[in-house]
């Protein structure tokens, strides 16, 4: 410990250039963290606000685009209600639309179908809850972007009018687009195509895009049998959030980014602390001859590496979730969680230790006979 402290205050120049390096790595984690978790949310948050365990959709349908092409005949609800471990299942529609309030708002919407009587639908944090057809229910954050109660929002191309009665509380969205949550008759109406005053085709309410299922408790479902049965193809929730465009790639891309930011961190520390070791194999050669244990040497050059991985992690950390709290302020996904943070955090330091301990490894190979100058 003694020989870690000294050389960390002889050689600062070194270190602090060597920790500036994790530090700039510390904030670009923090960053893609926060861009991690908020196109998470801007992608998905409608559906993990839902109360669901899982969604029963068309049998064999293409799970990556289960929400917009898969078409779900109504009465299968009831089918599902009857599965053991099943508390409660439900239609549930969705589809996007191009929409202008009539006060020339343009918004792109994710129409939620769903019964008004259905444990699907929200409670409007203001205004009045969904109460009947020709109605809308829309996400809080539109509220700030000049949409209003008592607005009128019409559907493009079968200008189909729709009145917003309330906001749900925050972000609500879908595919990066708002939710709007419409009684289930309305919604067969809007994706069957159907203009005010068309005679609508019965078939048109026979149809929804999947079976919302709800799990008692605990209770895990034989969801194999229950879709044999009933005809269908199951997801739960957490699956189902591939479904929403661009949602994978999205994640997979920034995650990507920062495994290989993860790696670098280790390729780099590695480095640095082998280039330290060799520079320092004179004086360990000489505390070796003093009769310093090669564990006493190992300890003192880990914790010289934590040391400088927790200093310059933290600092970065600082950094990171300042330029964050700007950034939260944009229109820019971006949202940063603790948790999250946290665990890339621990990632960081933890795979720089293994860098680190790779370079001080050469520490077990010196010879205290360097120190008497048996190499010459």
């Amino acid at each position: 410990m003694f020989l870690a402290l000294r050389e960390l205050s002889f050689a600062r120049g070194r270190f602090a250039l060597m920790g500036s390096v994790v530090a700039l790595i510390a904030v670009l984690m923090v960053l893609l963290s926060g861009l991690s978790v908020g196109l998470v949310n801007d992608g998905v948050s409608g559906l993990k606000k839902l109360p669901v365990s899982s969604f029963a959709f068309e049998a064999g349908v293409d799970e990556s685009a289960a929400f917009t092409r898969s078409m779900v005949e109504i009465d299968k609800a009831e089918m599902w209600v009857d599965v053991p471990g099943v508390a409660d299942a439900a239609p549930f529609g969705l589809t996007l639309v191009n929409t202008r309030t009539d006060r020339g708002v343009d918004i792109d919407l994710a129409l939620f179908g769903v019964e008004l009587d259905s444990w699907l639908l929200p409670t409007a944090a203001t205004g009045s809850d969904l109460s009947g057809p020709g109605q809308i229910l829309l996400a809080g954050t539109l509220a700030d972007e000049g949409v209003a109660i008592g607005d009128v929002v019409v559907v493009d191309q079968i200008d189909k009018e729709l009145e917003v009665v309330g906001f749900v509380d925050g972000q609500h969205t879908f595919g990066h687009v708002d939710v709007g949550y419409v009684d289930l008759s309305t919604w067969q109406e809007i994706r069957a195509g159907a203009r005010p005053g068309d005679e609508v085709p019965n078939h048109v309410y026979r149809w929804v895009t999947a079976i919302a299922v709800l799990n008692e408790g605990d209770a895990e479902p034989d969801v194999a049998a229950a879709d044999e049965m009933a005809g269908t193809t199951t997801m739960t929730l957490e699956e189902s959030f591939g479904a929403s465009p661009g949602y994978t790639a999205e994640v997979m891309t920034v995650q990507m980014i920062q495994w290989f930011l993860y790696a670098i961190s280790a390729l780099v520390v590695g480095a640095f602390f082998t280039v330290v070791a060799i520079q320092r194999r004179q004086e360990i050669a000489v505390m070796r001859a003093m009769g310093a244990s090669t564990g006493y040497l190992l300890r003192d050059s880990i914790t010289q590496s934590v040391i400088l991985l927790v200093v310059a992690t933290a600092v970065g950390l600082g950094i990171g979730l300042a330029l964050g709290a700007g950034l939260s302020a944009t229109e820019m996904p971006f949202a940063l969680y603790p948790s999250a943070v946290a665990a890339a955090s621990a990632f960081l330091v933890l795979l720089g230790l293994v860098g680190a301990a790779f370079g001080v490894l050469r520490v077990t190979r010196v010879d205290p006979l360097t120190a008497l100058g048996a190499s010459r």
